[in-house]
């Protein structure tokens, strides 16, 4: 049955009224393909659940979080990337559901705010890796949210530095279109208390957006999805106005049921936000950014290094304290 509907779909997706209408380079739609969002398997919070059942906190983690679909993060730490991009979204389409993959691995990452910093070690290097990340997924339905962060802060970066970012995002861009025709990429924009509206559509068109699907927003931030839909939408005004298109957006909603406080880093306080969906005021409301994860060594997360599970942390957030 789902090869029958992913063969109509496609079909469907040939014909020129489809071509016309689609908002991004791709005609298919991967959350037609599908039914619903995959849940990992594997999350940092599903091991931290199954290592630790008899801990007080497990069955608030589990049934608020574990079990919520959410995002893999992809990067260095993910072995032969083609391997592990194809095996992820394999697991998803076996069980026809809609994986979402974070690509975040681009050269220079995290350059001038330094937590998250690292990468791939060169512009080369990226594109070689990005390339294989594509070729893993092929034709199977995904989402991919592309190199959070990375448009957000050019402040210490040299007009070459940010060339050459650019230029490797859009790079990026290219190899989805041509290696996964399924998947829609959103290329990462931030947030609403980073760049202005107009400075990030600029920055986003340098950067290949008219390739993309669209663009993501509060990856692993805090404000409120009102905060972020009326920031996507003076984003989108500024790229009518400006270059002759807009694009749909998502939301990550992971930690932003209390809204921010100002603080980016472990900030106490927060709460998880509406569990991924459909629609919402974006395109899709997502869980990228997983509750608990530490931002790194700062805030509530003190002595922990970016990525790493904090029950006590996750456990809060599902209380908002």
């Amino acid at each position: 049955m789902r090869r029958r509907l992913h063969a109509i779909v496609a079909a469907l997706a040939a014909l020129p009224l489809a071509l016309a209408l689609a908002p991004s380079a791709h005609a298919a739609d991967p959350t037609t393909m599908t039914n619903g969002f995959y849940v990992d398997p594997d999350s940092s919070p599903k091991r931290w659940v199954t290592a630790n059942p008899g801990d007080g906190r497990a069955p608030a983690v589990n049934a608020s979080i574990a079990n919520t679909p959410m995002a893999r993060w992809f990067g260095s730490w993910s072995g032969t990337i083609g391997s592990a991009t194809g095996a992820y979204v394999g697991a998803a389409d076996h069980v026809d559901k809609l994986p979402v993959l974070v690509a975040y691995n681009i050269y220079n990452r995290d350059y001038c705010g330094g937590h998250s910093a690292g990468g791939a070690a060169s512009p080369s290097a990226y594109a070689n890796w990005i390339a294989q990340f594509a070729g893993g997924i092929g034709n199977r339905p995904a989402v991919v949210l592309l190199e959070p962060d990375s448009l957000g802060d050019y402040g210490c970066m040299t007009q070459a530095q940010i060339d050459e970012r650019e230029n490797m995002l859009t790079g990026a861009l290219t190899e989805f279109n041509r290696q996964a025709p399924n998947t829609w990429v959103y290329l990462d924009a931030g947030n609403p208390g980073w760049a202005s509206p107009a400075t990030m559509a600029q920055r986003l068109h340098e950067a290949g957006l008219r390739q993309a699907h669209g663009f993501s927003l509060n990856i692993s931030n805090y404000f409120t999805t009102g905060e972020n839909t009326a920031y996507g939408n003076a984003v989108n005004s500024e790229l009518s106005a400006r270059y002759g298109y807009t694009k749909p957006y998502v939301v990550d909603t992971s930690r932003n049921g209390n809204g921010s406080n100002g603080q980016w880093c472990n900030p106490s306080g927060r709460r998880i936000g509406t569990p991924t969906r459909l629609g919402g005021g974006a395109e899709m409301l997502l869980w990228i950014k997983t509750p608990g994860e530490s931002d790194g060594n700062c805030g509530s997360g003190a002595g922990s290094t970016a990525g790493q599970f904090l029950p006590e942390v996750a456990y809060k957030m599902i209380y908002g304290y």
